[in-house]
Formats: C-alpha cells, sequence, structure tokens
C-alpha cells in the first residue's frame, strides 16, 4: 500500500512536477512547483479553506509521484506535456490544444524570423517552447529590425514590385529591391541564428548602450523600450531542456538502485521532442554476482528494445552500455533503420540526460512504495479477469494469483484503402510492447472489418503453428473492440484452429465507453443454438479501466500503422513486397495494366493464364510473375 505520510517526509526541495493518481492508477491531476516538498503537503493539510473541487480531487488520491527538474521555467513545460498525454480529471484542459510559441527561422531563399506554435519538418530552425508569448513576440521584432530582416511572406518579386514601408524606415533590406546580396543577407541571418542558440551577449551590451544613451538625452521612452528588450532577450535566454528542439523520438535509459539496493532501469520516452513520461524496470538477476552497470544497461536493451514494433532512432545515456557497436547492430536490424546509443556530452541532449540524472536520484527514495501500490492493483486485476472467465466458464475455482496476458485488435483504413491490423498485448496492468505486431491485410478489398478481422486472426494463429517464436505465446482471453459480430469473427478463426481461448466484445453506451462485456456460450443443455451474454462492469471499475486503456491503446497502434503506410505509399507500392519486383517492374507493370487493383484481380484467378498475362509486361519473368500470383492468392 501507498504510505502517504510517509512518501511526503521524502519530497525534495527543488522544482518539478507531480502527478496525482487514484486506487485505480488513473493520473487525476498533473501540476507544477517551485518547491515541491512545500506544494505536494498543502494537499493533505487541513481542507477547511480548499475549494469544493480542490477537496474532491484531495479525497481521490491514493497515491502521487513526481518527476524532478532545474527550473521553475522546465517544470512549465513539463507540465503542459504531461497533461496533454494524460488529460486528467481536475486539470483545465485546452480544447483547441494550443501549445506555448516556438520562434522560427524560416527554410527560404531569404530566411524570414517569425514566431509559431505548429512544429514542421520543414527544414527550418525552431527554438522554444517559450512560456512568455510577449517576450517572443518582442524578440521577433528586435530580431528582424536589428538586422533588418524580410518580414513579408512574399516569395517572388515581379517587375515593378515596390518596397513596402518597411524598407522605407530602414527595417528591411529589401530584398525585393534585387539589390541586397546573398552572403550579407545571409550573415545577417547567422546573426540572429547566434543570438537565439544563447550567444546574446553583443546584442544584449548593443542594447545596454542604445538604453544609456537614450536615457542621457532624455528620451525615456526609447530607453524604457530597450529596457523591455533587454529583460525580453533574459528570458528567452534560459534552455528549456524538457523539449529536444530538433529531435522527433528518443529515449533516455539509464540504470540505479532503491533504498533496499534493487537494480532498476529507468527509460523517459521523449516524443514529438517532448519529454512526456517514464517507466521503470526492475532488473532480476543482478544480486547474486558482481554485474557492472555498463552490463545492466546492454542486458536491458537488448531484452527492451529487441522485439518493440518502434525502435526509437537514438537512445540516449549517461553510461555507454557494453558491447554499444554490436548493441547497435542488432536493434537497427530488428527496427528497420539506424539505431544510435548515444552519450551526450554537449548542449540540450546532455542537460536532458542530467535533468534526467538528477530525477533518477529522487526516484530511487521512493520506488519501493509505488511497486507495493502496482502489486495491489495487478492483484485486483487479476481477481476481476478471473471472475470474468469463470462467468464464461473459462476457470473455475480460486483465483490462483496468476498475471493475466490479453490481446486486443484493430482494424484501421480509409475508405477501404490500405486496410491494416493490429494486435496489442497487456500482461497485467502494463503494456506488453515487445509482443506487439503488425498486420497489412491483403485479402480484403473495400470496407470489410470482419473480413478484415477474419485475414488478421488467421494469419496470427497461422504463426504459432507455423513455429513462429514471436507468435507462440498465447493469451489467456482475447477482447474484441466491437459486438457480437466481432466476437463470431474471432471464434469463427480460432474454432478452425482447435484452441480453446475464450473471447469477449466490448460492449459500448452512448458515449462510447465499454460498460459491458458480450460473449457467447453454449445452449443450456449444450445441444440448442448458442446464446449470448453480457457482463456488467459497474462494479468492476479496475477492468473498467483497463479495458478503456487497451481499447485506446490498440486503437493508436492501427490508426499509427496505417498514417506511416499511406506515407510510404505515396512513393512506394505494395508490389515492392513481393519477392522479383524491384522499381523497374513495378513500373512496367503499373504502365501495362494501369493499377495495382487491376494486378490483383488478374493474379487471384491463380492460374498459370494469370502469370502469362502478368508476364507480358516489360522486364517482367515468369518466376516474377508467379510470385505476383502467389502473393495475392495468401
Amino acid at each position: 500500500m501507498f504510505d502517504i505520510r510517509e512518501n511526503l517526509k521524502k519530497l525534495p526541495d527543488c522544482p518539478g512536477v507531480y502527478i496525482h493518481r487514484d486506487r485505480l492508477g488513473n493520473v487525476i491531476y498533473v501540476g507544477k512547483a517551485v518547491n515541491l516538498r512545500n506544494r505536494v503537503r498543502q494537499y493533505f493539510r487541513s481542507q477547511k479553506n480548499m475549494a469544493p473541487k480542490v477537496r474532491s480531487m484531495v479525497s481521490r488520491i491514493a497515491e502521487f509521484e513526481y518527476i524532478t527538474v532545474d527550473s521553475e521555467m522546465e517544470a512549465l513545460i513539463l507540465e503542459c506535456n504531461l497533461i496533454k498525454k494524460h488529460r486528467p480529471k481536475y486539470n483545465v484542459l485546452l480544447r483547441d490544444d494550443k501549445t506555448y510559441p516556438y520562434i522560427k527561422v524560416t527554410n527560404e531563399e531569404w530566411p524570414r524570423v517569425i514566431k509559431t506554435r505548429i512544429v514542421d519538418k520543414d527544414g527550418g530552425h525552431y527554438f522554444g517552447p517559450y512560456s512568455d508569448a510577449g517576450a517572443v513576440n518582442r524578440i521577433v521584432d528586435l530580431l528582424n529590425s536589428s538586422f533588418a530582416l524580410k518580414r513579408c511572406s512574399t516569395a517572388a518579386f515581379g517587375e515593378g514590385f515596390r518596397p513596402c514601408l518597411n524598407f522605407h524606415i530602414g527595417q528591411c533590406r529589401g530584398v525585393c529591391t534585387g539589390d541586397v546580396a546573398g552572403e550579407d543577407y545571409d550573415e545577417a541571418v547567422r546573426g540572429a541564428l547566434e543570438f537565439l542558440k544563447g550567444h546574446n551577449g553583443s546584442l544584449i551590451a548593443s542594447l545596454k548602450q542604445k538604453m544609456k544613451k537614450a536615457s542621457e538625452e532624455m528620451r525615456y521612452e526609447d530607453a524604457a523600450e530597450c529596457r523591455d528588450d533587454i529583460e525580453a532577450a533574459k528570458a528567452l535566454a534560459e534552455t528549456q531542456r524538457v523539449v529536444l528542439h530538433h529531435a522527433g523520438e528518443a529515449d533516455i535509459v539509464m540504470n540505479f538502485k532503491d533504498v533496499s539496493d534493487n537494480s532498476f532501469v529507468v527509460v523517459f520516452s521523449v516524443r514529438e521532442g517532448k519529454l512526456v513520461g517514464r517507466e521503470s524496470f526492475k532488473m532480476n538477476g543482478c544480486e547474486a554476482i558482481e554485474v557492472s552497470d555498463a552490463h545492466i544497461l546492454s542486458a536491458f536493451m537488448r531484452q527492451h528494445y529487441s522485439e518493440l514494433p518502434d525502435i526509437p532512432k537514438e537512445i540516449l545515456v549517461d553510461r555507454i552500455p557494453e558491447d554499444r557497436e554490436l548493441l547497435q547492430q542488432y536493434l537497427g536490424d530488428a527496427a528497420g533503420h539506424n539505431v544510435r546509443i548515444v552519450k551526450p556530452e554537449r548542449g540540450e541532449k546532455r542537460a536532458l540526460v542530467k535533468l534526467a540524472r538528477s530525477d533518477v536520484r529522487k526516484l530511487a527514495e521512493t520506488i519501493e512504495d509505488r511497486a507495493k501500490a502496482d502489486a495491489r492493483r495487478r492483484d485486483e486485476l487479476g481477481r476481476q479477469i478471473w471472475q470474468v472467465l469463470s462467468t464464461m466458464g473459462a476457470c473455475e475455482g480460486e483465483y490462483d494469483g496468476r498475471e493475466f496476458r490479453a490481446e486486443a485488435y484493430d482494424i484501421s483504413n480509409t475508405n477501404g484503402v490500405d486496410t491494416v491490423g493490429a494486435m496489442v498485448v497487456y500482461k497485467g496492468l502494463k503494456p506488453d510492447r515487445q509482443s506487439y505486431r503488425k498486420f497489412r491485410v491483403r485479402s480484403v478489398r473495400g470496407q470489410d472489418d470482419y473480413g478484415s478481422m477474419k485475414e488478421v486472426l488467421s494469419r496470427r494463429f497461422r504463426r504459432v503453428f507455423s513455429g513462429d517464436d514471436k507468435f507462440a505465446v498465447l493469451p489467456d482471453i482475447i477482447f474484441m473492440d466491437g459486438g457480437k459480430g466481432h466476437v463470431s469473427t474471432a471464434l469463427e478463426v480460432i474454432d478452425t484452429t482447435g484452441l480453446e481461448i475464450p473471447v469477449a466484445g466490448m460492449v459500448k453506451d452512448d458515449r462510447h465507453r465499454t460498460r459491458a462485456l458480450v460473449f457467447r456460450a453454449a445452449g443450456a443443455d449444450g445441444k440448442g443454438e448458442d446464446e449470448w451474454h453480457e457482463i456488467e462492469l459497474a462494479d468492476m471499475p479496475l477492468l473498467y479501466r483497463y479495458l478503456g486503456n487497451m481499447q485506446e491503446e490498440v486503437h493508436r497502434f492501427a490508426i499509427e500503422y496505417h498514417h506511416k503506410l499511406r506515407s510510404r505509399n505515396a512513393e512506394k507500392s505494395v508490389l515492392d513486397e513481393i519477392e522479383g519486383i524491384g522499381p523497374k517492374r513495378r513500373k512496367s507493370l503499373l504502365e501495362r495494366f494501369g493499377s495495382v487493383e487491376e494486378i490483383r484481380r488478374i493474379a487471384e484467378k491463380g492460374t498459370a493464364e494469370a502469370a502469362e498475362e502478368l508476364a507480358e509486361a516489360e522486364a517482367m519473368t515468369i518466376a516474377a510473375a508467379e510470385n505476383i500470383v502467389e502473393f495475392f492468392r495468401m
């Protein structure tokens, strides 16, 4: 049981973000603090002067955790990221999901300095995010004025184009006149970039000189403007280390020991450049023999990342694991792209790793209590799943303490195009991401969820009987994101395999929330028609939340794969997946038959004549054509 009073004593006197959870483990509030000890303790003192909403929240707090940072600014940005990720019940949520502003130096022939709230992979330089939008506006104006940069978005200037007012008052070089040398303009842009990278001493010195001169000449309004510019420059100079400005995805991995000398590895997740979460893993077998930290890291990465469906391209560490080169090659082969294991020596990545290490030192003091709370929830969830299985007739007697393995499936497409299937696996409370699997649907045309699901499940269980180790472990139960139709489809496939795996469908209410589970059972006498039964979840809140998380996770995983496939297909065809079909043959096939759908129609005939017809395309051979026929018949 998580002891709130004892853990309040362990709170550090430093800035950070705190996370309140209810007894089911749900995040109900995320807040920032200049001093974690003082702020979090306030919730557990007298409630006499608390607002009703705060009292309601405090009554539901079963445990808390925190992430330490180095400044209030970093706490503010991290709070924003975590609120967007968890959308806690008691936080005020922005429906338009706006974020903090960035300063962008555009990737154009004549680069501009602008304010933006959207970060794109467009080759531009992004700085931020910043919490003070007013300071951002001042700095954008200051840089544009100081370096006389182009402000308008016009890309081409026709003959007779008239310069704007900024040119006439000396605030723009006037690239529209055609009289500006590219080298001079590039030098000015480099000056602006240096300022935004933190090398702001020369510009601030210049502003101070202007302020002093204006004050001596009694131009106090001008002096005040210079003062405000200096303050804005200082405000933006503070590094935002909870964001990697030029990184999409990365993990920060480091190991530590708790107060009981147990070994753990903690993973901080950076997604879309933002620090969005932290997860810890206990490492067993480190006590019996002398094991170095580098060996523990290496062992963890091999086991944790080797079968993950999406391995980040960069893993940041504060100590190099054993056999780094070999490990990078191993993980790169598993991921399908290069994976770098890096110990940063400078810059924002080093600062972020330093921040993570500082947080891990605090985490070591409280992880044991949170582990006990997780064990309690895991046991409660196990009992509720056992109750469901007992009702379905899949088990008997008392709960034996096991940790159940559950699978869930979802289908995603756009108007029946690029249909994919996704399988997620939960073991106990948490998702087992190493066991996630993706399927590209091949045999179904158009919008047919039942047909697509049938193919996905058939392929999943076919791999079991083919001896594929990646599919060898069977689930204790399958949850279908749908009602009777999806359950019937799953059972139809499972019945052909001879396996006995319980299947339950998630029944939604008017708000699209799972309110019950539906399952099919044999008639009362065992001879009549099968009967459908429902299990209401109102009295099983932990299972209710667990199924909601699983539903969201499988939906997310399917959509992400579908989006990646669509992006890839802008440049690539399904034909590229067929052995013997390269870019040249793909091009000739499409020129000869017009579309992939026509090629599929011919191949699905499954005859020798179909292969001969496909072989008529330039550069094709009978062997390659037979591969196409075999591919589309699978």
